[in-house]
């Protein structure tokens, strides 16, 4: 199974998660969501990057699964997450995005950049607030 993102806790309280642009699958996806639930698992305040800038557009079925995702997920997320950054130079997978939100609103503050190095200074001044 080729993963469909690669979620980076080196550099915590920042996560990093980078699509790998593989395309969405029952599996891929489903690992991504459980992979991403346990960013949450040492209860401690982070900051999360995802980078889409070589996703693939997921199917339908999985942006749905994303919504309930973040639906299920979301005092947890209020609890821990001080901001989440999305590196997305591509306009078809914003687009994406807004549709996934429009869905499930995102619970916690939210910007979308262009390239990584501004979303890393955002992510910092979100938890450098929340200390």
């Amino acid at each position: 199974m080729e993963a469909y993102a690669i979620i980076d806790e080196s550099d915590f309280p920042i996560v990093r998660i980078r699509f790998t642009g593989a395309k969405s699958t029952d599996d891929n996806f489903q690992a991504y969501l459980d992979q991403n639930k346990a960013c949450y698992r040492l209860g401690k305040k982070l900051a999360i990057i995802f980078d889409a800038s070589q996703a693939s557009i997921p199917a339908l079925s999985h942006q749905k699964m994303q919504a309930n995702w973040l639906k299920e997920n979301q005092k947890l997320m209020q609890k821990y997450c001080t901001g989440t950054a999305y590196v997305i130079p591509n306009a078809a997978i914003r687009a994406i995005l807004k549709m996934i939100f429009s869905f499930q609103k995102q619970p916690v503050p939210y910007k979308i950049f262009e390239k990584e190095e501004e979303a890393e200074i955002w992510v910092k001044g979100c938890l450098s607030k929340n200390q």
